[in-house]
């Protein structure tokens, strides 16, 4: 992980917790995937504890946390075995610091191989637990091929046959009281919906909560979501270059259209107004592009005006 500083990006918080180390996973990063700040102006560190996609040891997958003011680690929470094994992809996370005694985390497990789920994190003690593990709200659609750039896009070694690109809960967002969390996995154009209710209660067994996940529509491909203070959820639309939100009246409306937004991902609302979020060409990557990488710098970060501020808690 690295900060931008006067145009250089510089190990952050410090080059030694960025030097991986298998044999002391807990306390170096392995394979960041996602930063969030909270309403406390902590950022919380997704690292999925994976090397170039390897077997994650115990110790790696975890959330950490650093104190914004002093540029330090106050606070790692590992996740344990039975909640991310060693094929979990733990993908991003959104944090609601009014539930519970010190507040809630939710991520998404995006795994290509493995179960897909969600996992809660009691902040307070540091206890986690999976959710919806495997259910079909969070499972990649079977076979699904989106279209990008003109192409299908698909596992395309060098050598070898193609294959479907099955990525499952992904994107991820909580509505602005807390109760209610979006998500949606990768391989899928769907928007999904779960109380919050039941998803940090224990005694709530997966089954029932499984009854109460909405399918709210068709809103595209995304892979980042955010929501804004008026409750309205971000995402996009990767197959068709574009930025759209599904608006407090339940319609999917397209927010932007531009080519330059190839692959748009990491979306954040800041307090200035804006949607910013990251063009990062995933779709250009050799894997999928029988070995050849496409991609071409510099990657952009853009930002949209958009009718709310960010719905932290």
């Amino acid at each position: 992980m690295a900060e931008v500083r006067n145009g250089k990006a510089v190990p952050y918080p410090n080059r030694e917790i960025n030097t991986a180390d298998t044999r002391d996973p807990a306390h170096h990063f392995l394979g960041v995937q996602s930063v969030v700040v909270d309403a406390a102006d902590r950022l919380w560190v997704v690292d999925t504890g994976r090397i170039q996609f390897g077997n994650a040891p115990v110790g790696g997958p975890k959330l950490v946390a650093i104190d914004l003011r002093t540029n330090k680690v106050v606070r790692t929470i590992l996740l344990p075995r039975q909640v991310a094994g060693p094929r979990s992809f733990v993908n991003d996370v959104r944090f609601d610091l009014t539930r519970g005694k010190a507040g809630t985390a939710y991520l998404t497990d995006a795994s290509s191989d493995g179960p897909n789920g969600l996992i809660i994190v009691d902040l307070a003690s540091g206890t986690s637990w999976r959710r919806l593990n495997n259910e079909p709200s969070v499972r990649p659609v079977p076979g699904f091929v989106p279209v990008i750039d003109g192409k299908r896009m698909l596992n395309r070694p060098a050598h070898g046959p193609t294959s479907p690109i099955n990525i499952g809960s992904d994107g991820i967002a909580l509505s602005p009281d807390g109760k209610t969390l979006y998500y949606c996995p990768l391989s899928s154009r769907t928007l999904y919906s779960v109380p919050t209710s039941g998803l940090t209660d224990r005694r709530v067994p997966d089954s029932q909560i499984a009854r109460t996940v909405r399918n709210l529509g068709t809103k595209g491909m995304s892979d980042g979501l955010e929501t804004d203070s008026a409750g309205r959820v971000y995402g996009g639309d990767i197959e068709h270059n574009s930025l759209v939100y599904r608006d407090t009246d339940g319609r999917f409306r397209t927010l932007v259209h531009d080519n330059r937004l190839i692959w748009p991902d990491t979306l954040s609302i800041g307090y200035d107004r804006n949607l910013y979020v990251m063009a990062n060409q995933l779709n250009r990557q050799a894997a999928y592009n029988a070995g050849i990488d496409l991609r071409r710098r510099p990657y952009v970060l853009y930002r949209v005006p958009v009718d709310g501020g960010p719905a932290r808690r």
